[in-house]
């Protein structure tokens, strides 16, 4: 198939990846190109060279644009809607059999585009005011919509989700992330460094545990960082950096515990499943999807309990390195993904939704 991804462009599709979006888009362009699939990349331009990549803006715009996105500002959305149109026209007349929509814009939703080239829409974030309408009125023939849990499928339609959405759960290429039976007894925590991230809460929590902390990552925030976790950084609370996967795995492998502190309605949580395909419990707040990706790989504290997740901490140390990679082979691989999405291309082609099953 002639496979058009349309990514989303706040950052670079590329390593070191900024966070889970970018991570999955990477994973689904390589894993659909080895697979034999004619793909192009519709990204930042300043994206993976090793990819086909047809730019929607040049550069990735938190670099011109740097947290504008959160402040509503109107020069970022006339040029994301510029970029946005012109992909999307380009794709239209790119003889594609199928676009996978990673964008979280609107144009990519509207029915008059899905109906020129069949679409499938995956959302990886809770549902917000700004793109709600678009996809509440977006399900048609040629247009599926996935979400990466059942708790976003009900988050999205709590009234029940229409017969073209499904949950399509992120995929770990394990290959990636090589298996340890035994670690060092420490801990890691790794992802965006942001307050809805919770980092902070996990150094707070591991040292209450008495356990050492590594905490990887790019650090979006400076003023957070400043202000809540560079007290905290000692001989027991480190900061690693923000590697590339290889590095990462690395390092994860090293570690006996992986600490996950989501302060908000996290969607799925990709880098929990990253360390559990290096053989990691989690330690977690039980917030978003949290407990349907880590299940019995580890143990829970209610959201922001910091007294609770150092038990959890402990707990988690408690359980074998196989059960969390034996539940990413179970559930959460990268070949499942592929499988799936190509069923789903398949559906949205030809108009069949029972064989996105």
């Amino acid at each position: 198939m002639r496979i058009a991804i349309l990514a989303h462009v706040r950052q670079r599709i590329a390593e070191p990846f900024a966070g889970g979006m970018e991570a999955h888009a990477w994973q689904l362009a390589a894993g659909l190109q080895a697979r034999g699939h004619d793909v192009v990349l519709f990204a930042s331009g300043d994206s993976d060279p090793r990819f086909t990549i047809d730019p929607v803006v040049t550069q990735h715009y938190e670099l011109t644009f740097p947290w504008a996105e959160h402040r509503g500002s109107q020069p970022l959305i006339a040029h994301l809607d510029a970029g946005y149109a012109a992909a999307c026209d380009r794709i239209a007349a790119g003889g594609f059999d199928v676009v996978h929509n990673n964008s979280l814009h609107r144009f990519p939703l509207e029915q008059r585009r899905t109906a020129m080239v069949p679409t499938v829409t995956s959302l990886h974030v809770p549902p917000y005011d700004a793109l709600h309408w678009f996809v509440s009125s977006s399900p048609a023939p040629r247009h599926r919509l996935t979400v990466t849990s059942a708790r976003q499928l009900a988050a999205w339609w709590p009234e029940g989700a229409p017969p073209e959405a499904s949950v399509l759960h992120n995929g770990i290429d394990v290959a990636r992330w090589p298996y340890v039976p035994r670690g060092n007894g420490e801990a890691v925590w790794c992802g965006r460094i942001t307050p809805n991230k919770g980092p902070h809460l996990a150094a707070r929590a591991a040292r209450q545990a008495g356990v050492r902390l590594t905490l990887f990552g790019a650090i979006e925030d400076p003023e957070y960082w400043q202000a809540e976790l560079a007290p905290l950084i000692g001989p027991d609370i480190v900061y690693g950096g923000h590697l590339d996967a290889q590095a990462l795995a690395a390092e994860l492998g090293r570690a006996s515990v992986f600490v996950f502190t989501p302060c908000w309605d996290e969607p799925f949580g990709l880098v929990a499943a990253e360390a559990m395909a290096c053989g990691l419990p989690v330690a977690a707040f039980d917030a978003g999807a949290a407990r349907e990706v880590i299940g019995d790989a580890g143990a829970f504290a209610a959201p922001g309990d910091v007294d609770g997740l150092a038990r959890a901490i402990q707990a988690a140390l408690a359980t074998p390195a196989s059960v969390p990679r034996e539940r990413v082979l179970r559930m959460f691989t990268h070949d499942h993904m592929l499988d799936r999405c190509e069923a789903l291309y398949h559906a949205v082609i030809h108009g069949d939704a029972a064989l996105a099953a």
